[in-house]
């Protein structure tokens, strides 16, 4: 390679890793948690979806019964969005089709939006989203205590996780300018793309030596040595999983950012078709006719009826039209399990009137190329297709990145340490990856210091996550950058995460008698698992700083015996 494309490549790497490696250590470090969003928010809440899924039955009719008490049901149109864990499911209550019905909901809907107090915050009912001036209905429902649930007040620590991996919390910033897109997105975006670009721009730098990078390790070389071989190494061993995840989270989130002109260029502002072309939604209509359902019809066991049929299969939306309207239907969509088809798109639509089944594709039928191309980018990212073995190998491989990402930081920080470089940019370039390793560094003490919170919390809140996380964070990592000694913020991170993700695991047993055999032999093996994870990230933690400390000994020793020489 010439010297004119080696320092295009190497400084086009460097220029875009160094502007996103922040927000990117963010991104791998929470996303490698989210992988067990699910077993995370068991472990919080003390209750184990792995028991529940097996003894929990999911009573849509109980939800209609609920609403019912609460609003005029006839015409609407309800959906049921069903949650991966399959213990809960998100509600959404439209208006009604009728226009006597909607009219009198709106009223009452009206009435009480007056009657709330000035100056106090609108309630939206019971749940999420529920109340307003519409007469209208959103909120999650937890079939296993057969309640509600408002989702500031379910939140969860998996759920901040997997959110803060694509940076939403960032959508509360309002930019004085219309992007097209919420904030936090559009960054995630920009951040995937750039990646991608230091991705392809690294491995054209190490082109010529990839053979001999990928073998090459030396532990007891300088720090400088040390950096340059765990970045080059476990960048060569990683790149076709970061490759992947570039590219498929960046069409996860920019898609959402490119839809809008999309919809408004190519569809002239039909986003309804547009989802319908795209399958995420089933938009067809359905005539109100005003005339009563005569027919007998119970929920459950058409959905029951329909699991029978799809026995390798998963049910994730529940469609109800026109509800107690003689022409009502039910419109039943569910996805393969991963071992019996990689894409697939179930659609059973049943018209209730007189019990018969209008059309049906099975989930494991031959699919279409934009559900494969959908499949394909949704199981690759989310790693749901191999079980808890994929998914623990896809957070050490995000671990993994990490490392990349902080070595990279490193070896950017050493090679500009020279004399021959002014003193005003040494300071700079020392105190940027001052601030960065401050701000990465902190993430995995903060992380278990939040869980080891929610243990003595008696119902913790959205609100009480983003306090405990967000407040420490920032407090620690004003203390590591006010030390200015990366050195020590290095080894006292590796302490406080040691120390921290073993009272975890500790603090569960003493605190709700969770303790690994416990767990074991109740079946809960999500909270199992997590207890299990944070105890694993100690030991590593420990052996690593171990490590550290008798190197830094080793090496005190050499200069104390070349001075007995000289």
């Amino acid at each position: 390679m010439d010297n004119r494309k080696y320092n295009i490549y190497f400084h086009t790497h460097t220029v875009s890793g160094i502007i996103v490696c922040v927000l990117l250590y963010v991104v791998f470090f929470a996303g490698s948690f989210a992988f067990f969003k699910d077993d995370i928010a068991a472990w919080q809440k003390n209750s184990s979806y792995v028991v529940n899924r097996k003894t929990t039955p999911r009573d849509f009719t109980g939800i209609l019964d609920s609403l019912g008490r609460h609003h005029q049901l006839k015409g609407r149109n309800i959906e049921f969005f069903l949650q991966r864990h399959g213990t809960g499911a998100y509600v959404s209550m439209l208006a009604s089709n009728d226009s006597i019905v909607n009219k009198e909901g709106k009223a009452r809907a009206l009435a009480r939006a007056k009657a709330n107090p000035a100056g106090e915050p609108k309630k939206r009912g019971r749940g999420r989203g529920r109340g307003g001036d519409e007469d209208v209905a959103s909120f999650t429902y937890d079939f296993a205590h057969r309640q509600e649930v408002d989702y500031e007040k379910d939140y969860d620590m998996g759920e901040f996780l997997y959110r803060l991996h694509f940076l939403a919390p960032l959508n509360a910033i309002r930019l004085p300018i219309n992007l097209g897109a919420p904030f936090g997105y559009l960054l995630a975006g920009i951040v995937s793309f750039m990646f991608l670009f230091a991705l392809i721009t690294g491995l054209l730098l190490h082109w010529n030596k990839i053979v001999s990078n990928f073998f090459t390790f030396r532990p007891w070389a300088k720090w400088k040595t040390v950096w340059t071989d765990l970045h080059t190494g476990l960048g060569m061993i990683q790149f076709p999983f970061q490759f992947l995840f570039a590219v498929t989270g960046m069409v996860l989130i920019v898609n959402s950012v490119l839809l809008a002109p999309f919809t408004k260029f190519a569809y002239n502002g039909d986003s309804e078709q547009l989802y319908s072309d795209l399958q995420t939604a089933d938009n067809t209509k359905y005539a109100y006719t005003y005339t009563p359902l005569a027919a007998p019809f119970n929920l459950n066991q058409v959905v029951a009826q329909v699991e029978q049929k799809w026995a390798d299969s998963e049910i994730t939306r529940v469609l109800i039209r026109n509800y107690q309207d003689a022409n009502m239907h039910v419109v039943v969509l569910g996805a393969p399990h991963a071992e019996a088809s990689f894409s697939g798109l179930g659609k059973l639509v049943y018209r209730v009137r007189d019990q018969q089944v209008l059309s049906e594709t099975a989930p494991a039928a031959p699919s279409t190329y934009v559900s494969k191309v959908r499949s394909l980018v949704y199981h690759l990212h989310f790693g749901d297709f191999g079980g808890r073995p994929l998914r623990v190998m896809y957070f050490v491989l995000g671990l993994l990145g990490c490392v990349v990402i902080l070595s990279g930081i490193l070896i950017w920080l050493v090679a500009r340490d020279k004399n021959s470089t002014p003193m005003r940019e040494r300071k700079f370039n020392f105190w940027t990856a001052n601030i960065f390793l401050a701000v990465c560094l902190s993430m995995l003490p903060v992380t278990a210091l939040t869980m080891i919170s929610l243990l003595f919390l008696k119902q913790p809140t959205q609100a009480d996550i983003y306090h405990w996380y967000f407040y420490s964070w920032l407090a620690l990592g004003i203390y590591f950058i006010a030390r200015h000694d990366i050195a020590s913020t290095n080894r006292q991170s590796l302490v406080l995460s040691a120390g921290l993700c073993f009272l975890v695991p500790v603090l569960d047993g003493v605190v709700r008698d969770n303790w690994f055999w416990n767990t074991f032999a109740k079946g809960q093996f999500d909270i199992l698992f997590v207890d299990m994870l944070f105890l694993g990230l100690s030991i590593i933690s420990a052996v690593v700083l171990l490590k550290m400390n008798r190197r830094q000994e080793v090496a005190v020793l050499q200069q104390e015996a070349v001075a007995v020489v000289v």
